[in-house]
């Protein structure tokens, strides 16, 4: 993996479930590791929803190893959050292939 490819900053959170005043439980995202990220794939898909036509942005990323990252965590990029689909590892530890969707609230 060349480093000269990494111009992206991504940001890995994960997500904690606390509780609001009301004793409700809220989930929270918070900080796993940051990240420099080569952006091989940018695509917006549209397809039929029952809200009616819809259009989700996937994106994959490419960044050196990070143990302990699962698809229950997602990526903040460029001001949006999206949730990891797939995580491809690369060689023998030697980077991964983040395959993520749009988040949607």
């Amino acid at each position: 993996m060349k480093a000269g490819k990494m111009v992206h900053v991504i940001e890995i959170q994960q997500a904690a479930t606390t509780v609001n005043g009301a004793g409700t439980p809220v989930q929270t995202w918070s900080k796993f590791a940051t990240l420099r990220a080569e952006l091989i794939e940018q695509s917006t898909e549209e397809f039929l929803r029952n809200a009616g036509d819809t259009s989700v942005t996937t994106l994959a990323f490419r960044t050196r190893y990070l143990a302990g990252l699962t698809d229950d965590h997602r990526v903040s990029f460029d001001g949006a959050a999206f949730d990891i689909d797939e995580i491809v590892t690369i060689g023998r530890r030697r980077g991964l292939e983040l395959r993520c969707k749009e988040s949607r609230p």
